[in-house]
């Protein structure tokens, strides 16, 4: 399965990279490919293309 999914925390220090660290690994175990966008502190991180979006059976 393909999965895409934005992280993101209004003061986006830990847990927008919490939240991404956990997304990736419980897909990895779950055996799906799976694309992070991080918005925190220093910006948009990782941006999901129109492709990926487009490609993915679940968004989160």
């Amino acid at each position: 399965m393909k999965i895409v999914g934005v992280a993101a925390c209004t003061v986006g220090i830990a847990h927008t990279y919490i939240a991404q660290e956990k997304l990736e690994n419980a897909a990895k175990v779950a055996g799906h490919v799976i694309h992070v966008e991080t918005q925190g502190t220093i910006g948009v991180e990782n941006e999901l293309s129109q492709e990926q979006i487009d490609a993915a059976d679940v968004v989160i």
